[in-house]
């Protein structure tokens, strides 16, 4: 995942891809020691009203955010409400259906730290190897990465996914090794260990390793010790030169700005971010966890033991709340590659999964999936709605105008052009906000505000960037 202040607007700004959608993580942050979480039972509601209010919640992401494709939502393995919605290819009006096939983006990274997991069990590698071990030539900075760092985004090495030089070529075709060449001989942004951050380069080393090791290519590995013993026969790599039966076109914006995604090259992501899937194969792979078919139970824990921002090996945990998910902990993954959104959400203890796939890269998988849950469990939610513009004075705007920092070395810049007000984060483009209030702007795709914050001296201090369901604060900086 790309940070906020790059993923912000995402679909006007910046090209989308292997990114998890940020709307859960601010739902992830861990109960205190002191706080006993109650779980609640599901909301009284019979099928035919739990599918009505998942239909309205869908049907207002369409609206406001461009939502097509797929959701799925069961219990014990069993689908409650499983539907497609919208097209799978515009051009064509064919609709989406639970069998269609959608980029996963992220949701790759489960399948490949899977396999590094069977390897260990093997005895074909340790976590604690150096990735040198498996690697060559091998940069001395990397010496010090383990195979844990880079399954944890511990590693400091940076993501090639933020390196404006690689995202002007990654629609071309490139070896693993040309790819890695636009990262490997950077610093260490930190000691391996020391601090997380998403990084799609550890996934995309840990394919190498994979490789190496067992002297396939990563998707035949995939293949043959995941996707053909758990009969995911939906499931695979999504060469885009592959003639693929029901597979989604993916997309970009909506009404009037809806276009199709711009092209990428499948080796750009390949083991961060490369596979299609159905909602129907990934309850399969859901229900397969359960089970000591791939792995035994002790194996399948440490893969979900957190090891900082909770994030486990391909998945983040998210600890119980009460006011989400029906108060239990969660085990999940997003992803975002262009044109396609994705979440897979599993509660371990009820043992109820909800599925979203999604081939527009302006919809939030994660929110429509949290709010699906939310219906479920009777907790609140809203229905999306295009906000109205409001009419204010002009002259407000120059209050406003400036650069709001959204980490260190991040920032987002406000100006005006003319009546309008601009936003433009790192790297990206500006896109006009409008707004619903004197201190409220707006973009509807994908659905952003930015609420503006004053001090007792009436002078702007910072800036609220929601998205999806995270606030971000970004102090005035300048």
């Amino acid at each position: 995942m790309r940070p906020l202040s790059s993923r912000l607007l995402a679909a006007s700004l910046v090209v989308v891809i292997i990114v998890i959608p940020a709307a859960l993580r601010a739902q992830n942050a861990p109960a205190t020691a002191a706080t006993a979480i109650t779980p609640v039972p599901p909301a009284p509601l019979d099928t035919a009203t739990l599918e009505k209010r998942i239909d309205e919640l869908v049907d207002g992401h369409t609206k406001v955010n461009g939502f097509s494709g797929a959701v799925l939502l069961a219990k014990e393995g069993e689908p409650l409400v499983a539907k497609g919605y919208g097209y799978a290819n515009i051009e064509w009006q064919i609709p989406n259906t639970t069998t269609t096939k959608f980029r996963i983006g992220s949701v790759t990274k489960q399948f490949t730290s899977m396999l590094v997991m069977q390897l260990r069990e093997q005895g074909k590698l340790e976590l604690e190897d150096s990735m040198c071990v498996y690697y060559a030539p091998c940069p001395e900075a990397w010496k010090p990465v383990t195979i844990h760092h880079l399954l944890t985004h511990t590693s400091g090495i940076p993501t090639y996914t933020g390196i404006l030089a690689w995202r002007a070529v990654n629609m071309m075709p490139k070896t693993t090794d040309q790819i890695i060449a636009f990262f490997r001989d950077l610093p260490l942004q930190w000691v391996p260990g020391e601090r997380y951050a998403y990084n799609n380069s550890g996934y995309f080393l840990l394919g190498v390793i994979i490789e190496k090791i067992t002297g396939k290519k990563y998707e035949q590995a995939l293949q043959e010790m995941i996707l053909t013993p758990l009969g995911l026969a939906d499931t695979g790599y999504d060469w885009s030169r592959t003639i693929l039966p029901r597979r989604a076109a993916g997309y970009t914006g909506s009404g009037s700005a809806l276009a199709n995604t711009p092209a990428l090259d499948m080796q750009h992501p390949y083991s961060a971010g490369s596979m299609y899937s159905t909602v129907e194969d990934l309850l399969k792979w859901d229900q397969a966890l359960y089970r000591n078919t791939l792995l035994p139970d002790a194996a399948r824990q440490l893969m979900w033991t957190p090891f900082k921002e909770n994030y486990a090996y391909g998945w983040t945990i998210g600890e119980p709340s009460a006011t989400a998910f029906g108060g239990h902990r969660r085990i999940l993954h997003g992803g975002g590659i262009n044109g396609f959104s994705a979440m897979i959400v599993r509660l371990p203890e009820p043992r109820m999964t909800v599925i979203v796939l999604a081939n527009n890269d302006s919809a939030s998988s994660s929110t429509v999936a949290r709010d699906i849950m939310a219906i479920y469990y009777g907790h609140k939610y809203e229905v999306p709605a295009v906000p109205v513009v409001a009419k204010i004075d002009p002259r407000l705007l120059d209050q406003y105008i400036g650069q709001y920092e959204i980490r260190p070395g991040a920032v987002l810049t406000i100006s005006r052009e003319g009546n309008s007000l601009m936003a433009q984060p790192a790297g990206g483009r500006k896109i006009e906000i409008l707004p619903s209030s004197e201190t409220r702007f707006f973009v509807s795709t994908p659905a952003v505000t930015f609420t503006f914050v004053k001090g007792p001296d009436g002078k702007v201090t910072h800036v609220v960037v929601s998205q999806g369901g995270t606030e971000t604060q970004a102090k005035k900086i300048g």
